[in-house]
């Protein structure tokens, strides 16, 4: 059936099952997940094309229950991070569900393969909004530096040769040229990530009334002008997300997996996700990223 001709389905919202999430102790929870049997390749079409097609919510939650392992073993790559595993692999499963909605099974490739990114960034983003009560950053390279840095220290060992002292600058810009950040974001980050949040709010001693903050010298620009860089951005991404809804939903997926994506699919991710060749997932991207382009400066030229 094509796309043009399939009926409209109302659905039920998409969960899944309460007994299924890890709130009742973790162990019980992934014994009881590796009873689920997992799906062959053809039973996870049907039960796909009957999501999609007919609605049908009890396809759905076979969908996602039968990857629930998978979610499992994604979530615990972030033990690190100091957060509930249980809270992680709820995220993760809110992950799973997303990827159930938006999967066409008519691509040619398996539900997980698709499902991965989906999982990833569902965690990464309930990670970066519980890691701190400030925000540690949400620009691609402030992401990829806050997820890869432990990892690389280890790989080039910083943590066995870091003392009182820290890193030592060779490895900082060792780093730093591997994530594509300036030395300062990375020791930055590493304070971050190595201490805890001090709440300003607290006094400078037991006998004095005078708190932390009346003694914290910003570095930030005065108040007019980040209110008007503030401005500035604010409608930058208002103009962007404008101008994404201009776009097809596969190109506006292209988009936004080869450029807003913290870690950007290739071209060959891309081209077997899409059933189509790498040159065509390019050509549709420069398409893409003109009407973008031509969308966003739309205003100014009116304005003009």
């Amino acid at each position: 059936m094509s796309t043009a001709t399939k009926p409209m389905v109302k659905t039920r919202a998409l969960s899944v099952p309460a007994p299924l999430y890890p709130q009742d102790g973790l162990r019980g929870y992934l014994q009881e997940i590796a009873k689920i049997p997992m799906l062959e390749p053809q039973e996870e079409q049907d039960l796909s094309r009957r999501w999609r097609d007919k609605g049908d919510v009890d396809a759905a939650h076979r969908l996602v229950t039968s990857h629930l392992r998978l979610v499992a073993k994604i979530a615990f790559k972030y033990k690190g991070y100091g957060l509930p595993m249980g809270e992680l692999i709820a995220e993760g499963n809110i992950g799973m569900m997303q990827a159930v909605k938006r999967f066409d099974p008519d691509k040619g490739f398996r539900l997980s393969t698709y499902a991965i990114w989906w999982i990833k960034a569902s965690i990464q983003e309930y990670i970066l909004r519980s890691w701190s009560l400030v925000k540690i950053g949400s620009s691609a390279a402030q992401k990829r530096l806050f997820f890869n840095l432990r990892k690389i220290k280890q790989r080039i060992g910083a943590h066995a040769a870091s003392d009182e002292r820290g890193m030592t600058h060779e490895q900082i810009s060792d780093i730093a040229r591997i994530l594509d950040v300036s030395n300062e974001d990375v020791i930055s980050m590493d304070q971050r990530l190595s201490g805890k949040d001090v709440y300003l709010n607290t006094t400078m001693s037991h006998d004095s009334d005078e708190e932390k903050i009346d003694f914290l010298v910003s570095p930030e620009e005065n108040q007019e002008t980040a209110l008007a860089n503030r401005e500035e951005m604010n409608s930058k991404q208002k103009s962007l997300q404008q101008a994404l809804l201009t776009l097809s939903e596969r190109e506006r997926d292209i988009i936004q997996r080869r450029r807003l994506k913290d870690d950007p699919d290739t071209l060959e991710d891309l081209s077997q996700a899409y059933n189509i060749s790498r040159e065509r997932v390019r050509q549709i991207e420069v398409r893409a990223f003109e009407k973008l382009q031509k969308e966003m400066l739309q205003p100014e030229s009116n304005a003009a």
